[in-house]
């Protein structure tokens, strides 16, 4: 087959030299695997905490991007090598494309910094995502050297599997593998971020059975499975569901991540893109209460990278099952909009409570526009007739009252909340507070109603 003499393919089936990582995993290791993840920027991955301001609740929650890295490169193994006997997969990918998917999946995240999701959701074209900088440090001479010589491979290729930017049919099929309903990046995060947090939502899908359900899509471009997974794709759906609700978009976990996000809008002139994405959680840190010392950003700094924990505290909820007008009238809003209207809101509680609120310590959480959960994943089933073609492809959530229940818009609605928070003494007023909803309501017309 095409790719089965890959030298990692070969250590993932004969077993050799590896690395250990929960739970009870080792991962094959290679000598030019090894001279990728010695590099400086690979390194600084185990620097840099993959699920961030989580810890800030769930204290076990500090495992690094180095570790999950390593663990999506292992899943690609076990990707290939069930793909590897799927003539529609193995006919159009080679050996140098399936190496250029292995090396895409260990280096997938390494153009992260400190806490860039919740900051990347803020939208601020002065701070590009962090993908933009893949192509970059891929061919810098460090890295660039080693793909060129030990993997033979362009930088180039690698980026752009990882970007999605490759339009031929193996670099569409590959790209599927690392970023769609079904992935090698999901996969070992749901699970990983689980067993680190110590609950668990994201173990609770069938792993085995979903890896040997593996097949190509109709079209031949993307990962589909076969119908004896579907069962096992509902449970990762599901498990993605839950673990939005009870982990990433815990209230608590919001909190932190509205303060570093407003911390991070008060020192945004100070911020150079170059020097936060050479960063990691501790240099980030440093900067941040040095940029924040004495300024309105100090009081939210502090409480999140201080010598104590203060988190600002949760005033008031609003979902879109029992307060829809609300939760649209926010939800999707630029974070521009979202600091006017939080200073709007500090002014007018501060006249209706009798209480002075600097506008830094009242904070409205909302959706971004971004929205998290994609479906669109094919079914091949039997035909069962001998007459009819031997299979039929359907959409997942068409054969799933799981899947079909959790679509886009449900999902994002129901999991992300609008909330709004304060320090404590201001939070309980503001839960007292009897027309809280109508000045929320107020607030958001003098805006000028809905962002979409």
């Amino acid at each position: 087959m095409a790719f089965d003499r890959l030298p990692e393919l070969i250590a993932l089936d004969r077993g050799g030299p590896g690395i250990r990582i929960p739970p009870d995993v080792t991962v094959p290791i290679t000598p030019r695997v090894a001279s990728l993840i010695d590099t400086a920027p690979f390194r600084r991955l185990a620097r840099i905490s993959q699920l961030g301001l989580v810890a800030e609740v769930y204290p076990a929650a500090r495992h690094s991007r180095f570790e999950h890295s390593l663990g999506v490169y292992r899943l690609a193994l076990e990707f290939l090598g069930r793909l590897r006997h799927e003539p529609r997969f193995s006919g159009p990918v080679g050996e140098e494309d399936a190496a250029a998917f292995v090396v895409a999946a260990l280096v997938h995240d390494i153009g992260h910094w400190p806490y860039c999701h919740p900051i990347e959701d803020m939208g601020l074209p002065e701070l590009p995502r962090h993908e933009s900088s893949v192509g970059r440090l891929l061919a810098a001479d460090d890295i660039g050297t080693i793909l060129r010589g030990q993997w033979r491979l362009e930088p180039q290729r690698v980026a752009a599997l990882i970007e999605g930017s490759a339009r031929d049919p193996a670099g569409l099929l590959l790209h599927s593998l690392l970023s769609g309903p079904i992935d090698v990046d999901k996969m070992d995060y749901l699970a990983r971020d689980s067993l680190h947090a110590g609950v668990p939502y994201g173990r609770h899908f069938d792993r085995e059975r979903l890896l040997s359900s593996l097949c190509v899509d109709e079209a031949g471009e993307a990962l589909a499975i076969d119908d004896k997974g579907r069962t096992a794709a509902e449970m990762m759906v599901f498990a993605r569901y839950v673990m939005f609700s009870e982990v990433y978009w815990h209230h608590a976990v919001r909190a932190a991540t509205a303060m570093l996000q407003r911390a991070v809008w008060l020192t945004r002139q100070s911020a150079a893109p170059e020097t936060l994405m050479r960063m990691d959680d501790a240099e980030f840190a440093a900067w941040i209460l040095g940029e924040s010392r004495g300024g309105p950003a100090a009081r939210l700094v502090d409480g999140l990278f201080g010598p104590t924990r203060q988190l600002l505290k949760r005033a008031a909820t609003f979902d879109a099952v029992h307060h829809p007008r609300i939760h649209s009238l926010f939800a999707g809003r630029e974070y521009s909009e979202m600091v006017l209207l939080s200073g709007r809101l500090a002014d007018s509680l501060s006249r209706h409570l009798g209480i002075e609120i600097p506008p830094a310590m009242l904070l409205i959480d909302a959706p971004p526009a971004t929205k998290e959960v994609e479906f669109r994943l094919q079914v091949r089933e039997r035909s069962g007739h001998a007459a009819d073609p031997p299979h039929r492809w359907r959409p997942l959530a068409d054969v799933s009252p799981v899947v079909r229940s959790l679509a886009h818009e449900q999902f994002d609605s129901l999991v992300k909340r609008v909330r709004v928070f304060a320090p404590a003494p201001v939070a309980s007023a503001i839960a007292a507070c009897s027309d809280f909803e109508s000045l929320m309501l107020d607030l958001a017309g003098q805006a000028g109603g809905s962002p979409s």
